[in-house]
C-alpha cells in the first residue's frame, strides 16, 4: 500500500463508532477499531471463564506480542519497552528514576505538558535542580539555536513534549536529539500526542526515553501506555519504586533489579489492555504510519483552512510543521459552551485549558481553546458538517 491508497471506507467499516458520532476528539481518545475491541473483550471473557491467572498463562504469547509490535512501531528492541497504565505514569517512571542533585539543569519547552512541569517543580524543590524553559523560535516551536546556546556541563536532562496538548505544533524532536547526543545529555520525549498519527523512530530522533499512550492516535483501550528506554541507559536508571516483578529478592538483605525496561513495570497489570494495545499497534502498522500521517495532515490542513475563512473564528495553531490537532477560538464565545452545543449534535471535540500548558497559554493570553483533532478514518464530508455547525454559532457582540 502506498501513501495514496488508504482505504477510508474500510477504516470506517472497522470503526463502529463512526455510525454514532462525528469524532474530532482523537487527541483525547480515538474510536477503537473492531479488531482492538474484539481482542480486549475476548480476553476479558477468557478471564471470566477460567480465572485471571490461568488466562494470563494461556494467552502468554498474545500478551508478549504487544512488546514486539511496539518495538516495530518505534524502531527498538522489545527489551527496551515497558508497558505501563498510561503515558503520564510512563513518563514519571523515567523522570523520577534520574538521580538529580543541586544545580542540575532541566531544559524544557514553552509548550510542556502540565503534569510534566509539576514533576519538574517537585524535583526542583526536593533536590535543588533548576528548571529552564527554552524560548520558541519565530514559528512558535522550540528554538534549536536557543537550546544549543544553553548547553553546558550542568545540564542533566532535556525533556520536551513532541506535540503539545493544546495545538497542532510539532516540535523539532530530531534536531533536539542531535544536540542531546552531541552533548551526551539524557533526552526524555513526551510523545503522547504524536505516536500513532505520524512515524516516530527513536533511533532517528535520538531520544533516550519516550512515553506514549494507547488511547489517543493508536486507537487502543484506555488505561494503556508504554515507555521506551534506550538499552545503554536502562541500568543507569533506578525506578522510583520496585516490586517482585521489577526486581528479585535475592537474599534477606539484597535485591536485584531486572536488566530490561520491564524494571519500570509492576506485577499486577491490565492484561486485557496489554492485548488490546498490541492489536492496536499491529492495526496501525497494517495501514502504514506514512499513509496515516499523510491522510491526517491533509484533513487537518483542510479543517484549518475552512475554520480560518470564518470571520468570527481564530485558528491558534503554531509551528512550522503542524499535525492533526486543530485548535481555535470564537470571538465572544466560551469554548466549553461551544463544545456542549456540538455534543448535542453528536459532534465530539474537547477543550484545552490553561492549566495543561500554562506557560504557552499565558504567553498567548489564552484561557482555553477548542481542540478538534482528526484521524485517518475521518472524512472531508465530516469536516464540512463540522464547519457548518461551527458557523451557525453566531458570536455575541
Amino acid at each position: 500500500m502506498n501513501k495514496t491508497e488508504l482505504d477510508v471506507s474500510r477504516a470506517r467499516l472497522d470503526t463502529p463508532g463512526c455510525e454514532n458520532v462525528l469524532h474530532f476528539n482523537n487527541a483525547g481518545a480515538s474510536l477503537m477499531p473492531k479488531p482492538v475491541l474484539d481482542a480486549t473483550v475476548d480476553y476479558l471473557r477468557l478471564e471470566a471463564q477460567m480465572g485471571g491467572y490461568e488466562a494470563a498463562e494461556l494467552a502468554h504469547s498474545s500478551v508478549e506480542c504487544a512488546y514486539d509490535a511496539i518495538g516495530s512501531l518505534v524502531n527498538c528492541s522489545r527489551d527496551e519497552i515497558a508497558i505501563i497504565e498510561n503515558a503520564t505514569r510512563a513518563w514519571d517512571m523515567a523522570f523520577y528514576a534520574i538521580p538529580f542533585k543541586p544545580g542540575d539543569r532541566i531544559l524544557t519547552c514553552v509548550a510542556e505538558y502540565g503534569s510534566n512541569y509539576i514533576a519538574f517543580l517537585q524535583i526542583a524543590q526536593k533536590t535543588g535542580a533548576i528548571i529552564e524553559v527554552i524560548p520558541n523560535d519565530e514559528y512558535g516551536q522550540v528554538s534549536i539555536a536557543a537550546l544549543e546556546n544553553r548547553i553546558d556541563e550542568h545540564v542533566r536532562l532535556i525533556a520536551m513534549t513532541h506535540v503539545p496538548t493544546n495545538g497542532g505544533l510539532v516540535n523539532p524532536a530530531t534536531e533536539i536529539g542531535t544536540i542531546a547526543r552531541k552533548s551526551n545529555i539524557l533526552y526524555l520525549l513526551d510523545a503522547c500526542q504524536s505516536v500513532g498519527q505520524m512515524p516516530v523512530d527513536v533511533q532517528a530522533i535520538g531520544c533516550d526515553m519516550l512515553s506514549a499512550t494507547g488511547r489517543k492516535y493508536l486507537r487502543g483501550p484506555r488505561g494503556t501506555g508504554f515507555l521506551y528506554v534506550r538499552r545503554n541507559v536502562i541500568e543507569k536508571l533506578e525506578p522510583p519504586f520496585l516490586d517482585l516483578y521489577a526486581a528479585t529478592w535475592a537474599a534477606r538483605d539484597h535485591f536485584e533489579i531486572r536488566p530490561d525496561a520491564r524494571r519500570f513495570e509492576n506485577w499486577e497489570t491490565n492484561y486485557a489492555g496489554k492485548v488490546g494495545l498490541g492489536v492496536a499497534v499491529e492495526y496501525a502498522l497494517s495501514w502504514d504510519l506514512e499513509n496515516i500521517w499523510t491522510r491526517i495532515s491533509s484533513l487537518a490542513s483542510t479543517l484549518r483552512a475552512r475554520l480560518g475563512d470564518m470571520p468570527h473564528v481564530q485558528v491558534r495553531d503554531l509551528g512550522q510543521q503542524k499535525c492533526g490537532i486543530v485548535t481555535f477560538t470564537m470571538h465572544g464565545q466560551d469554548p466549553q459552551a461551544i463544545r456542549r452545543k456540538l455534543v448535542e449534535q453528536k459532534i465530539n471535540v474537547s477543550v484545552s485549558a490553561a492549566g495543561s500548558t500554562r506557560l504557552d497559554m499565558e504567553a498567548r493570553e489564552l484561557k482555553s481553546v477548542l481542540r478538534a483533532s482528526v484521524h485517518y478514518y475521518n472524512t472531508t464530508e465530516e469536516i464540512e458538517r463540522f464547519c457548518q455547525a461551527v458557523s451557525r454559532m453566531t458570536p455575541t457582540t
